[in-house]
């Protein structure tokens, strides 16, 4: 065997899988001569950091969601899952078990060596990895590499703060960024800008942030998992890089406000990618920022300490210890700011021992560097000359221009188009505008009454997509998107933003509100809904997930007597934990729904449906849509499914006898009504009947 490929001894891979490819064999020579010579591994652990480059990478997956969510996932998982993983062999060899990353807050990131084939050998492993499926595709559990969690946790954001995530792509850190802000429940709409920012594609460099995440990718930590770097690697990656990082390693730093704290961090080892450019931005920032120690600040997190010398070395293996040395042939590859500071007092005030730098061979990572930086004060080139008083004018004239400056144009309607194509030039398909509801659209009195919302409640926060016409579905973003938004509109084109509160309802105007409720926002709106609510016990929650329009005699007498005297129309569902009874479902579940003449339905997508039941205890079934019927048992005894029935339609339109059978998971009477006066509307069916399958 090759312990460089993990395969026997050859060049190309016999034809398999596509036809087979020549192999990849995971071998640089100078890329370990410029390791070892930089001394980035402690001696004596060479060996076990090449053989672990040349591992593939273990999967590692993060529970998201608010912490009381995330809890119960967790404890699904340990209780259920893995517990199923106990003892299990595969083909004579026993199953490893996922295990939690260490350093990780309260075990919600886990990590695994399980492979897909693996997981299809196991009836066992097969229910484990349906259910990573259907709680990744819900966005309750997301596939995130362990290294990259790091920045998140570092930086230490809380709902208050602002945050600006540089270099972002492909997102896993932005989305657990905005997990962080959005962890309590209670906070219904966090004062910051993140809050629906992270499916926007738009510049925010005119915003002074608190927060900052820096993130810049060129390769070599990441070999494990990208083995193409085996064979393109060369320094010369990290020449042409480091003026790139540097730049907006200064950006970032330039918008950070006093006090703010700043993570860059990179997924390569080399120093010039990683300390040179921490150090060329500490000397030009001239005391105003400072390397934090977060040393402790993650238990359990191996690392080694940033180095203090280094060399530059060219692609064809040449050195060089400091500029001076640099014939001037080279000066457009290597810059005086990739070798370290010469004045050894300079150097050791920087404490470039406090970055982060992760080995792979340490954690079974990949490799990783992380700098925490706190800004002390401005920057020098920033420092704002005094305040220039103007003869005659005094605060409130002042401030009374400058509002009819920004109220001015077409910021004042509240419409956040696509800007002029004079200002900026835009590609691709033209959106439809954002449109902010005006305080005195007629609009939103019957929403307000209807639900009596809290006098809290930021109206002028509500946004729809159309200037015309009727306004489909109402959008809500946090203040400080809002002033970005109507204020920059001339500046960036926005694809999307807001979270989706109110969808109009057909027949909504019949039950005094044309607006109900959205599913995906109704963890916003609770907070200040102070009607139509009924809370729920858990059968009821079980019910209400597994059947369409169950009547009100099939819920609790509890339910029962909060929904008899609600008028027709949107309601929230919302079910409190029992703390007294720690083996039912323990965090609370707020759920749409719609309060019929006879019944109740939900208003649930199917993903978030199944993972309720999931929490439930409910073993939903794998089979794959059994004739349109979805199964729900429980794991101790059963929760009875609904029989599957025909629905038998005749036709004798025209004088044509035509009879159509549609199978459906159930049937209710209501169900039943609702086709006859459809049928009856469009003039084409005489009757239905119903009968078991």
């Amino acid at each position: 065997m090759d312990k460089r490929t993990n395969k026997p001894n050859a060049s190309v891979v016999p034809q398999g899988w596509e036809g087979g490819y020549p192999e990849i064999v995971k071998e640089n020579k100078l890329f370990e001569h410029y390791y070892q010579e930089l001394k980035i591994v402690p001696e004596g652990e060479w060996d076990q950091f090449m053989e672990a480059l040349r591992e593939p990478l273990p999967a590692t997956l993060r529970i998201t969601g608010y912490k009381s969510h995330a809890k119960e996932i967790l404890h699904c998982l340990k209780n259920k899952y893995f517990k199923e993983l106990e003892d299990l062999e595969v083909d004579g060899q026993k199953v490893e078990v996922p295990q939690p990353l260490s350093w990780y807050p309260e075990e919600l990131a886990w990590h695994t060596n399980l492979s897909r084939k693996i997981l299809r050998k196991s009836p066992q492993l097969e229910k484990f990895h349906q259910f990573l499926v259907s709680e990744t595709e819900s966005g309750n559990i997301s596939r995130q590499e362990a290294v990259s969690m790091i920045p998140p946790l570092l930086l230490n954001a809380h709902p208050h703060h602002k945050i600006l995530d540089m270099c972002a792509a492909p997102g896993s850190k932005t989305t657990q960024l905005i997990e962080m802000l959005h962890a309590d429940m209670n906070v219904p709409f966090p004062g910051m800008l993140w809050t629906a920012l992270w499916r926007v594609g738009m510049p925010l460099c005119w915003v002074v942030f608190k927060f900052l995440n820096i993130f810049l990718s060129s390769g070599d930590g990441t070999m494990r998992k990208n083995i193409d770097v085996w064979k393109k690697w060369t320094t010369l990656n990290s020449l042409q890089l480091h003026g790139l990082q540097l730049r907006i390693a200064t950006r970032g730093a330039e918008q950070l406000v006093e006090g703010g704290r700043m993570v860059y961090s990179t997924c390569s080892l080399n120093p010039i990618e990683d300390e040179a450019v921490i150090a060329s931005l500490l000397e030009k920032s001239e005391g105003a920022l400072e390397l934090a120690d977060v040393s402790s600040e993650l238990p359990g997190l191996k690392w080694m300490p940033g180095i203090t010398h280094w060399k530059v070395m060219t692609k064809d293996g040449q050195w060089f210890t400091e500029w001076e040395g640099v014939p001037h042939s080279r000066h457009t590859q290597i810059r005086p700011t990739m070798f370290p500071p010469k004045d050894p007092e300079k150097l050791q005030a920087m404490h470039l021992e406090r970055c982060l730098r992760i080995l792979p061979h340490h954690q079974n990572t990949g490799g990783f560097f992380v700098a925490v930086l706190v800004k002390k004060s401005s920057m020098p080139w920033n420092k704002r000359p005094p305040k220039v008083t103007v003869s005659g004018l005094d605060d409130t004239d002042i401030t009374e221009r400058t509002e009819n400056v920004e109220n001015s144009g077409s910021k004042k309607d509240g419409v956040c188009g696509p800007p002029p194509s004079k200002k900026m030039k835009l590609f691709g398909f033209k959106e439809d505008p954002f449109v902010f509801i005006p305080e005195d659209d007629p609009l939103f009195p019957p929403i307000q009454k209807f639900y009596a919302l809290d006098p809290s409640f930021p109206k002028m926060n509500l946004l729809t997509r159309t200037t015309e016409g009727k306004k489909r579905q109402l959008y809500m973003v946090s203040k400080e998107l809002r002033n970005v938004l109507v204020n920059n509109s001339e500046r960036m084109k926005v694809i999307n933003t807001g979270i989706k509160v109110w969808c109009r309802n057909n027949s909504g105007e019949d039950f005094d509100c044309a607006f109900r409720l959205a599913q995906e926002g109704i963890y916003t709106l609770y907070p200040f809904i102070k009607s139509r609510i009924i809370t729920v016990s858990i059968e009821d929650v079980k019910i209400l997930l597994t059947q369409e329009n169950p009547f009100f005699r099939k819920l609790s007498s509890e339910t029962y007597s909060q929904a008899k005297d609600l008028a027709k129309g949107s309601i929230v569902l919302k079910y409190e934990p029992d703390p007294t009874k720690p083996d039912t479902l323990q965090c609370p579940i707020v759920l749409c729904g719609w309060r019929g003449k006879a019944s109740i339905r939900t208003f649930v997508p199917k993903n978030e449906r199944l993972h309720y039941l999931r929490m439930m205890g409910l073993e939903v079934s794998a089979e794959k849509k059994k004739e349109g019927t979805v199964v729900a048992q429980q794991s101790a005894g059963s929760f009875a499914p609904l029989e599957p029935q025909l629905l038998v339609v005749r036709n004798f339109r025209s004088g044509i006898r035509r009879v159509r059978c549609y199978k459906v998971s159930f049937l209710t009477d209501q169900t039943e009504r609702g086709i006859k006066c459809l049928c009856e509307h469009i003039h084409t069916i005489v009757y239905i009947e119903t009968r078991a399958s």
